[in-house]
């Protein structure tokens, strides 16, 4: 069973004295500098000035610095630009200023992983990866709730590295829901299969074979919307606070006999083979090195697909079809 870290295991004192640099201000890493400097650390905010993260930043209250001066003045740097930007920000600003003794963290594992970034053997390197957006972690925070995290240590140099990762987690209050202990690996491995499998590649392309196999059969686009789009966030909703068993004890019984004896043969053991072979795919590194490779030649495919998908047919009826949702602001969390 996993280890789980609460408020009574984590100690503040690990960050009293030293600066925390977050180096990103994007919904992430503006919940996370919220939250430490409410929990009383000394937080320091690296932001490119032009940009709205920017003007947010200063809006807050901190006073935003490069990713060089960030570095240099802090003991604890969190790297929370996104994936494929983040080996030039550690090539350029942060790497010079890593000496002994310093700390380097993320909230995702991939760049440690994959070896993009490889810090010296002299610094502690850990993760704290909270499960829920910045958003969320902001205002549970502010609630005096906290939304659970992974903790993870890749190298301890100090012999602190797990106490001061625990500390962070303590700060942006994570250890008020639970931070369950893991790896690198495991974070990063289980993440992307996840993203690609389920959450993500899985969810959009059952979503659009659906609303596509109802509109070649004749039915109205709009009726196809709310059948294979629509109510997925109630059924959703159901999964996320009660688990399966409870979603399938809250819909009508023909629901549920659909449910149990069709779900199979739509995720039918090719489908299952097929999740297997992603999962080989992102342990082998080869996902990795594909991203890694579009990303350096300007990402032409992940562009094309992106403005295709956009100007599919469910795209077009969902845009209609939400202008009579009052409900949604069309802001969703990330």
């Amino acid at each position: 069973m996993a280890h789980i870290y609460y408020d009574k295991d984590a100690d503040l004192s690990h960050l009293k004295g030293r600066t925390v640099a977050v180096i990103g201000y994007g919904i992430q890493g503006r919940g996370q500098a919220l939250n430490l400097r409410d929990s009383g650390v000394q937080v320091l905010v690296a932001q490119r000035p032009g940009g709205p993260n920017y003007d947010l930043a200063r809006d807050d209250g901190f006073t935003p610095v490069s990713a060089d001066e960030a570095a240099k003045r802090s003991d604890i740097i969190i790297i929370l630009a996104q994936d494929p930007l983040q080996p030039e920000i550690y090539r350029q600003s942060v790497a010079p200023h890593l000496s002994q003794g310093k700390a380097l963290a993320f909230s995702h594992g991939f760049n440690i992983h994959f070896k993009q970034i490889v810090p010296p053997q002299d610094v502690d390197v850990f993760m704290v990866a909270p499960k829920g957006p910045g958003s969320l972690v902001r205002r549970l925070y502010v609630e005096g709730q906290g939304v659970p995290a992974l903790v993870a240590v890749h190298q301890d140099a100090t012999g602190h590295a797990l106490q001061v990762a625990l500390a962070y987690a303590k700060g942006i209050g994570a250890s008020r829901a639970g931070v369950i202990e893991t790896t690198f690996k495991e974070e990063t491995e289980s993440d992307l299969f996840g993203e690609q499998s389920v959450l993500c590649g899985g969810v959009s392309e059952l979503i659009k074979a659906g609303f596509e196999t109802l509109v070649e059969a004749g039915y109205q686009p709009e009726i196809a919307y709310f059948e294979c789009l629509h109510e997925l966030k109630l059924i959703v909703d159901m999964i996320y606070e009660t688990g399966i068993t409870g979603m399938r004890r809250r819909v009508s019984d023909t629901a549920k006999f659909g449910d149990l004896t069709r779900g199979k043969r739509v995720i039918s053991p090719a489908v299952r083979a097929e999740m297997k072979k992603i999962l080989s795919e992102v342990q082998s590194g080869a996902f990795a090195k594909e991203w890694i490779a579009e990303h350096a030649a300007g990402r032409p495919n992940f562009n094309r697909m992106m403005k295709e998908s956009e100007q599919q047919l469910i795209e077009q009826v969902g845009a209609k079809l939400r202008q009579m949702f009052q409900w949604v602001d069309g802001k969703a969390s990330r």
